[in-house]
């Protein structure tokens, strides 16, 4: 379940194999983008900001159109897989591939991406420019991740967290674990929440402690199935307390939490 670490880690994977290299052959097989050639383009960057990868081309020749952004999201599904040249693309079925863009040392595939777009990269600011401040990014804001949360206080506190447009990065996981480690009931209102300043804290701390691994832990440990306190452990024993971990639908997500640990 890609959130801001695992997107920020997937930037990282395509920065190695693609950074400084010139475009060899690409192949889009979305509509929007089925006659788009990219051949002979130089990657310059890859980014991301919350979950969105972010990925900074340069022309052959200058001209207004010069430099482009290749702009994916990953949702719940999506992936970046790099490959060497002539290696078997095992990662998943083929018919979910959306992109494939090759050089001459590596081949980056794309699968069940959204919101698949090329735009001017001086206009990236049309596809992320609504989010609030990045967890992850080097102009990360505390202070104004908090004014942006307080903005809406009959929200409650997970689906604050979840909005993109208050911080960029968290996703279920770590909305769950968050809000554990805060002893805050999940569905409690923006405007009842003590200490908003010190959940923006922890959050900042725990996709920080994960970044740069693909197993995320809230817990300290690695072991599978030690990894969180309550996110995918309905009715096992609160860590805590014992109390048998609950799961409810919340808008259009699934929360889990602890009655004891997180009263209502």
């Amino acid at each position: 379940m890609p959130e801001g670490d695992t997107v920020w880690n997937t930037a990282q994977v395509l920065d190695r194999a693609l950074t400084g290299a010139r475009l060899t052959g690409s192949d889009f097989r979305v509509p929007q983008l089925a006659t788009a050639d990219l051949t002979g383009w130089t990657v310059l960057e890859s980014a991301c900001r919350g979950k969105h990868l972010l990925l900074r081309l340069s022309a052959p020749e200058p001209g207004p159109d010069a430099a482009l952004t290749l702009h994916s999201h990953l949702r719940m599904d999506g992936a970046w897989r790099t490959f060497q040249p002539g290696a078997r693309w095992g990662a998943r079925p083929a018919h979910l591939i959306r992109v494939v863009l090759r050089t001459a040392t590596a081949v980056a595939v794309g699968y069940h991406l959204h919101e698949l777009a090329l735009v001017r990269t001086d206009q990236e600011h049309t596809l992320v420019g609504h989010l609030g401040p990045d967890l992850l990014g080097p102009d990360w804001d505390a202070a104004e991740a908090v004014r942006r949360l307080a903005a809406q206080p009959d929200v409650s506190v997970a689906e604050a967290l979840l909005d993109q447009r208050n911080l960029a990065g968290i996703g279920n996981l770590y909305k769950c674990e968050i809000l554990f480690l805060r002893g805050i009931w999940p569905w409690t209102p923006v405007r009842d929440v003590p200490e908003l300043a010190a959940l923006v804290e922890l959050a900042h701390k725990l996709l920080c402690a994960n970044r740069g691994r693909w197993t995320q832990s809230t817990t300290g440990s690695l072991y599978r199935g030690e990894t969180t306190y309550v996110y995918g452990r309905r009715a096992q024993p609160c860590r805590r307390c014992g109390t048998p971990i609950d799961r409810a639908g919340q808008a259009d997500r699934i929360t889990y939490w602890c009655r004891r640990c997180q009263p209502g």
